[in-house]
This record gives C-alpha cells, structure tokens and sequence, in this order.
C-alpha cells in the first residue's frame, strides 16, 4: 500500500480525539507520578490542538531552527501539556516512557519545564509572570533581527500560554505594557481563563479586568470559549494580522471532562484519583488503557508535526543564498546567530586594555565600562543594549547606539523604562532567541528587583549580562536606600552567576571580556560612582577571568594578605603602605570575581591566599567572605545598613580606611603569634 493511499483510508479524526490525546496523557502521568497539575493540561486542550495543528511553525526534527515559532508555556505547572504535544507531534526525545517518568530522576520530564534539559522546550518556567515576560524579549528578538535581514530570514511568532497567576504578578505588568509600547505585533498571549487558583475561585483575591488591562497597555483583545475549535481558531487568525501585540481571554474550565473535579481548585495540583480518572474515560469517550494513543488519533499528530519540515527546508536555502556573492562562508545574519566573539572583537579589546593601562586614568569603573561599550559595539553588531530608565546614570548606550522605537523596531539600544524585573526577563528572552547578545543596566540596589530573572537565567545557562552601577556605600548622598550592602552576597550566592566587582579601568574592560565570553552564565558587573584610579597594568593576561590574582607581594615573606575587591582595592594598596612604615609585610590581592577563583586549581588558589593571616575588605556585608579568610581572619566592611553623606564621609565613619585595615592586620599579626 502506497502512503497516499494509507492517508486516504485512515478515518477522519475529530477535535476531540486530537485534543483528548492531550487531556489522557497529561491525567495518566500525574497518575502514575503520584504528583503534578492534571487541571491546566485538561482545560487548555482544544485551545493547544488548534494552535499546534493549524498555525505553529515547527519541525521536531530539528528543535533549534531558527525561524520556528516559539511556543512558551508561562503557566509552567501544566508541564504534561508541553510534554504530551513534543510527544505526539514527534519529538525524538519525548518518548512515552519519558511520560510515564514524568517528575522522576533523570527524565526530560521534569515538573516545570527546563530550558537545556528537554528539547522543545523554549524556556525554563514555574515561577509565574517569567514566560510571559520572557516572551516579550523573544518577540522583541524577532522584530529586531527582522529589520536587520527581513522576512526571507526572520519571519515567525511567539506563541504564550498563560494563567490567572501568571497576570496577578506584578511582573506580567511590566512585561505587557513594554510589548505594548513597542507594538510587538508577533506576540500572541492566549489566557486560560478559568477563573480558578490554587486556593479556590479567583474572585477570593482578585477583580481585575485583565481584557481591560492589556487594552490599556495597547494589546489587541478577544475574548472567546476556550472549548469551542473554531472561536479559536478565528481568535489566532485575527490576531496575526493585529499591527499590535495580541491577548487571547480562552474561557475554560480547569480539570475539563472531569465530572466531580471539573470547574474547581481540586483538580489544579492533585491526581484525580483511580475512580474520577475512569469517570473521566467515560465521559469523554476515551476508553483506552494508561498511556494508550490510538494509531490513527498518534498517525494524524505525527503527520501534522512533520507538516513545517519542507518550510525549515526552504528556509535553510534561502538562509544559504544570503552567503552568496560574500568572501567569507557566512552572512551577517550567520554571524548573529553564531555564540563566538568575532577576531574584530579580541583586537578592539586587547588596544582598548592598553589604552588604559597606559594612560592610568581615575575614572569611575561605570565611566570605564561606558568606554568599553562604545570600544565593544563597533566591534560586536548583535550587541543590544538597555537600561531600566537610568542610561545616563549607568553610563550604558555607546556613541553609536541607536535607540529601539515602536515605528521601526530597529536600533541596538533598548529603553526599558523603569520595569527592572521586566527587564530582566526580557533579556533573558532575548539571550534564548537568537541573535543578539544582550546587557541591561539599573543601579546594584535594584538587583531586588531582577533577581528572579537573573536566577533563572542562571539555571539555564545562558548569557546576559547586568550592569549594576552605584555598587557600594561609595555612592554618597543618596543614602540608605540606594546602598546595596547585602546585594553582593545575595548575588554570590546564586549558582552560576558570574559576579564581578571591578577596581580600576583595566580590570573593567577584563571583567566586560570574561562576561562576553561565558556562554552558559549570566554576569552582573558591579561599578561604582565615585573615580578610583588605575591600580593594574596590562602586561598579563587576562587577570580577573582567574577571579583572584596577586596584585601586590612584598619583598619578603607575607606577615599577612590584604584581600579587597572594586573601590577598596586601593584602600587597601594604602593599607599595605602603611603596614610596611611599620616593618609588616602585606600583599595585596584584587579578588573581583569569587566564583571564578573558586574555579581555579587548588594550588593557584593557595598560592594568592598564602598562609598568612588574613583581611577581607569590601564596602558590604561579609556574606562568604569567611570561605576565602579562614577561621582566623578578619573582615573589614559594613555590618549594618548605610547613610546619607558624601562618599569620603561614609568610608570614614563605617570605619573602612587604610588605618583600619592595618590595624586589623596587626591584631591578627598579633594573634598568631
């Protein structure tokens, strides 16, 4: 038998039966795992055939084209949801005994989807309002790589699902009101509005319009019932052809088709149970075993997942001719996607290290990375830059930047306005997209507010980097407010989060070098306010990529190491100076990023610490400052919160001055003798 003529003799498979492959697999892995969230997967069924079957570009063959749609499942709980439909429209990954793992060990199933971890899976997500707000800055990616090399090469939509919970965190409104602003026509949010949470009916908590709410933000709106095939497929077909971003408001019911479940909290984060799962074949008319797709309802699914491969096909030639009549192998538009540094790059940054190392400038480490960002933008084009409304303060958009607008979508310069926590989500999004490589800047203090963003693009392992300027006490008059004295330990504290506290000109541009070049890490650069001078020269290499480096070392053994980071590196070059009127001698290590000198041999490491007593100095709280100082250490920093005063004032009193450090260093001296 031919295969047209097995197509033609299969029957004719419904909605229901497309849909209902969904809800059974989602109810028979929660089942068997125990745990998990049946509800989502049931109520958004018909609304997730209709999308994935009629308008998502895809092929599961290969998960990373570039020109696919992406599909983000922001109410991550319902996870079978996402699983069930890589599983049914052919994912070689997603193999039904990776259903049946679902929440165990070592399976692609975990309970929120994991960037990395499953293929298909567009970003990581569970804390709610992230996928939404992630989305943004895919849709934002996509626009802009659209102006640069137009619709042959960059032609597709970014597809949201997302919940009641999603929309009540502050963060969705940050997210909805930049798509809003700059008219992200490609965005297309569809809203399971099932009127339910975790602890019972919305209306407990929440009487928000949210139709109302995205209007204001300059959304296009429907509302529709969410169980009805052809209102949906109307709704999505009239919101890609809206000139602005579109919500979706899918009227559903949670735990759809379950008869005593259905419509309530109960089913959103429970098995149904052995009695209501069977129930639940009756009622919709499912009467197979656990696990057990009909071959025709699995052929037809698997047919419509092999539907984008001739468009991924015909994409690759076109993407292949942008080469032609080119020297080199690859276009821009190859050059974009591709994660390397260009040579232009390494050049541009080694001249711009000796520029500093030689003139010795006093300059605020944030005035030094604004003239590394103008070095680096000539050389990087898919560059793109932002800041949380403080560019002038942050020093963040080089001289060659052009600012994003809504009329265009292109530039490289992003004005986030004040949306720290959408920010970072964004450029998370965009980081995850393709194409560009993405830096924010707010002050450190904010870090509050990005934090869960930041986190999450460390587990996935992506690079974006944050600059967080006005980094200490240093920042003065202010006060109080504005002085981020736990941030870095905070920051610290996060798994795979390159955070770097520069002292000077040089090892600002260095830090820069080491965040552009960690492709599976987010960076956050810590700059201050006030001018500090050149402490480095640029004979060696690169010396903050060891974390750690020996800045000083006395003529004879160490009495005792001076350990500082960022602006109290040169309190404690004074320090040392001081210490050696009185016969002691001090060395002097810059320590400007931990986790990467927690990363260096253990040899390298004991060679910078010495075996001398030592002296930890920075203007924060000591967090893990003890890890690198020993039992018998000493700390010199702050143990409270800061003030309102000019920055000399505040070092003064907060006790973090050259005389301090050394007579710390001698009680320890002291001590151990």
């Amino acid at each position: 038998m031919t295969a047209l003529a097995s197509v033609a003799s299969r029957p004719e498979i419904s909605h229901d039966e497309m849909a209902n492959a969904i809800r059974f697999l989602a109810i028979d892995a929660v089942e068997q795992s125990k745990s998990g969230h049946p509800g989502m997967p049931m109520g958004m069924a018909d609304v997730a055939t209709v999308l994935f079957t009629d308008f998502l570009k895809f092929d599961p063959a290969d998960p990373a084209w570039p020109d696919r749609d992406r599909f983000v499942l922001s109410a991550g709980h319902g996870s079978m949801l996402l699983y069930a439909l890589l599983y049914l429209t052919g994912y070689e990954s997603m193999t039904l005994d990776q259903l049946k793992a679902f929440r165990q060990w070592g399976s692609k199933t975990p309970g929120h989807p994991e960037y990395g971890h499953t293929p298909g899976v567009e970003t990581t997500t569970g804390p709610l309002g992230q996928g939404i707000a992630t989305a943004v800055g895919m849709a934002l990616a996509e626009r802009l790589m659209n102006a640069r090399f137009g619709n042959d090469l960059v032609d597709h939509y970014t597809y949201v699902i997302a919940g009641d919970g999603c929309l009540m965190e502050g963060i969705s409104h940050e997210a909805i009101s930049l798509a809003g602003h700059l008219r992200l026509n490609r965005l297309i949010v569809l809203f399971d509005d099932n009127h339910i949470s975790i602890d019972g009916a919305t209306s407990l908590s929440c009487s928000d319009d949210q139709t109302a709410r995205f209007k204001a933000s300059g959304w296009n709106v429907n509302r529709i019932d969410g169980h009805d095939p052809q209102a949906i497929t109307a709704a999505i077909r009239q919101a890609r052809s809206s000139d602005r971003p579109s919500l979706i408001a899918c009227r559903t019911v949670i735990g759809f088709g379950a008869p005593n479940r259905q419509g309530s909290e109960k089913v959103h984060g429970a098995p149904l149970g052995a009695d209501e799962v069977a129930k639940t074949r009756a009622a919709l008319r499912w009467p197979y075993p656990a696990f057990e797709i009909p071959d025709a309802v699995l052929a037809e699914w698997r047919e419509l997942g092999g539907r984008g491969r001739d468009a991924r096909r015909a994409w690759i030639e076109r993407s292949r001719s942008a080469c032609k009549g080119d020297k080199a192998e690859r276009s821009p538009f190859h050059d974009a996607l591709n994660r390397k540094l260009p040579c232009a790059y390494a050049e541009a940054m080694a001249k711009l290290v000796e520029r500093f190392a030689t003139e010795r400038p006093k300059l605020a480490t944030r005035q030094a990375s604004q003239q590394v960002i103008d070095v680096i933008a000539e050389a990087l084009p898919n560059l793109l830059g932002g800041s949380a409304d403080l560019t002038h303060s942050n020093l963040t958009l080089a001289k060659s930047q052009v600012s994003v607008r809504p009329e265009t979508l292109d530039g490289s310069y992003i004005h986030y306005g004040i949306r720290e926590h959408g920010m970072a989500a964004a450029m998370n999004g965009i980081a995850l997209h393709g194409g560009f490589i993405p830096y924010g800047g707010t002050f450190l203090s904010f870090a509050d507010y990005s934090r869960p963003a930041i986190r999450l693009a460390a587990l996935m392992g992506i690079r974006v980097i944050h600059v967080m300027t006005h980094d200490s006490i240093g920042l003065g008059e202010d006060g109080p407010t504005h002085q981020p004295v736990e941030h870095l330990a905070a920051l610290r504290a996060i798994p795979n989060v390159l955070v770097f506290r520069p002292a000077d000109a040089v090892e600002t541009a260095e830090a820069w070098d080491c965040a552009l070049k960690a492709e599976t890490s987010p960076s956050i650069l810590c700059l201050s306010r006030q001018a500090l001078p050149t402490v480095r020269d640029g004979s060696k290499d690169n010396q903050v990529a060891l974390g750690a480096y020996v800045l000083v070392e006395p003529a004879f053994a160490r009495d005792v190491t001076l350990i500082a980071t960022g602006s109290e590196v040169v309190i404690a070059l004074e320090a040392a100076k001081l210490l050696a009127e009185d016969g002691v001698q001090a060395a002097v290590v810059s320590a400007p990023c931990f986790d990467l000198f927690r990363q260096q041999p253990s040899d390298y490491r004991a060679k910078v610490l010495g075996s001398a007593p030592r002296v930890g100095v920075e203007a924060a709280v000591e967090g893990d400052w003890a890890r690198w100082l020993g039992d018998d250490g000493a700390f010199v920093g702050m143990t409270g919160f800061g003030a309102s005063a000019p920055a000399d004032v505040l070092y003064r009193e907060f006790g973090i001055t050259p005389a301090a450090i050394a007579a710390a260093a001698k009680q320890l001296i002291q001590r151990a003798n």
